[in-house]
């Protein structure tokens, strides 16, 4: 069947945005370090059993360390640290928003590309950077436009586009370090693994430190909270994850990005259903502004 690989794109997208959606409102209940805590752990066995089945042994085996070290700061970075600032970031401006931030990625992950690997910085990437910088500034503008304007609510707004940032900044950097881990030709399936191992190694040891996220680990034991992180496990690290695998393998890998970038879109609805957000003209031009300016930076 032809465009298997862009339906696989747009699926990934599709469940982003539910993966957004579900821990968000888990974290609401019971905070976002321990809805990060939880889905990294679930998500690893889960990887843990389909590596086992697919290459007879639980874990990857004769990885370099340099691969390894790569990999394993991916997962520290991307997984552990910029996906609870992306989470916390979502409790405070809603996954719209949030994921409206995340479109400034590609835009850190082209600087360092310039900085690192001495990639080129063209016209039409500068472009690109400043369609998207417009658009994430229109959504925060239409954001905080319904924000109270008390001194406690905007320094709550602040600290949340500051996570929202530098959760696309962590992101940008994981997905450098997965690039440089996976350059001897590692498997992604096994790649995936090693930065979850490390993502969930290091949250949990943090938790350990933490006496008040180990008591809100507790209230993990309410079946709603327990269901909503179950699915969010299951529509990011796992389902997601190997989604996109199968996409940037079966599409062109910049219409893939393309089409993976358009959860914010799925996400206008959402935030009016389940949030009770007011969703405007100017909210819906700069998400599509940003995502335009995201897909651009992919193809320039």
């Amino acid at each position: 069947m032809d465009y298997l690989g862009e339906l696989a794109a747009v699926g990934t997208a599709l469940l982003w945005a539910s993966n957004s959606i579900f821990l968000t409102l888990a974290g609401k209940r019971v905070g976002s370090q321990a809805v990060n805590a939880a889905r990294l752990i679930l998500a690893l066995g889960v990887m843990v059993l389909l590596h086992l089945a697919l290459y007879g042994t639980a874990f990857p085996r004769h990885i370099g360390w340099p691969s390894l070290m790569a990999l394993g700061s991916s997962g520290l970075v991307g997984l552990a640290v910029a996906d609870a600032f992306l989470f916390e970031s979502m409790l405070i401006l809603g996954p719209r928003v949030a994921l409206v931030l995340t479109m400034l990625s590609p835009i850190f992950s082209t600087f360092l590309a310039w900085a690192i690997l001495g990639q080129s910085l063209s016209l039409m990437k500068l472009g690109a950077i400043l369609g998207t910088s417009v658009g994430v500034a229109c959504v925060l503008r239409e954001r905080a436009q319904g924000t109270p304007k008390d001194p406690l609510r905007a320094r709550a707004w602040t600290f949340g586009v500051s996570l929202g940032i530098g959760a696309a900044l962590g992101q940008a950097v994981g997905l450098l370090l997965s690039e440089m881990g996976m350059a001897g030709g590692l498997p992604p399936i096994s790649a995936n693994l090693i930065r979850l191992t490390a993502g969930a190694a290091a949250i949990t040891l943090w938790i350990g430190f933490q006496v008040k996220v180990k008591d809100k680990v507790l209230s993990l034991r309410d079946c709603r909270v327990l269901l909503l992180i179950v699915a969010g496990a299951a529509t990011g690290p796992v389902l997601g994850v190997l989604l996109a695998l199968f996409a940037i393998t079966h599409a062109p890998m910049g219409v893939a990005a393309a089409l993976m970038s358009l959860s914010p879109i799925f996400l206008l609805p959402a935030a009016a259903f389940f949030f009770m957000e007011k969703v405007t003209l100017l909210g819906i031009a700069g998400t599509l502004l940003s995502i335009m300016g995201a897909c651009a930076l992919v193809f320039a």
